[in-house]
């Protein structure tokens, strides 16, 4: 079944509205003018914004520093072709340290 416009705009904007602020704001930080946040969303790739696994890397051990949190070990499987919702799930799987 295919969806009209407005459906697939609404579906995006349901999907960004699913990552979480703390995510969107790092990436937004980490990326600078290559991200705005209204234009993230959940189906998209690291790669797709021109990461690597050096740079998601990086992310990570930022989000952990900006956050005091403990990203768990799955987290660490995360490659660029990984969506920002499986970066998602592991931040709300993260623990406070």
């Amino acid at each position: 079944m295919t969806q009209s416009p407005d459906q697939a705009e609404q579906s995006d904007r349901a999907e960004q509205s699913a990552l979480p602020e703390n995510l969107l704001a790092l990436l937004t930080d980490h990326l600078g003018a290559h991200a705005h946040p209204e234009n993230l969303s959940a189906g998209m790739t690291f790669e797709s914004l021109g990461m690597d696994s050096l740079s998601l890397m990086e992310l990570v051990v930022a989000a952990e520093e900006k956050f005091a949190v403990v990203l768990p070990e799955d987290a660490l499987d995360l490659a660029p072709s990984s969506t920002l919702a499986e970066a998602a799930r592991a931040f709300r799987n993260a623990r406070a340290v």
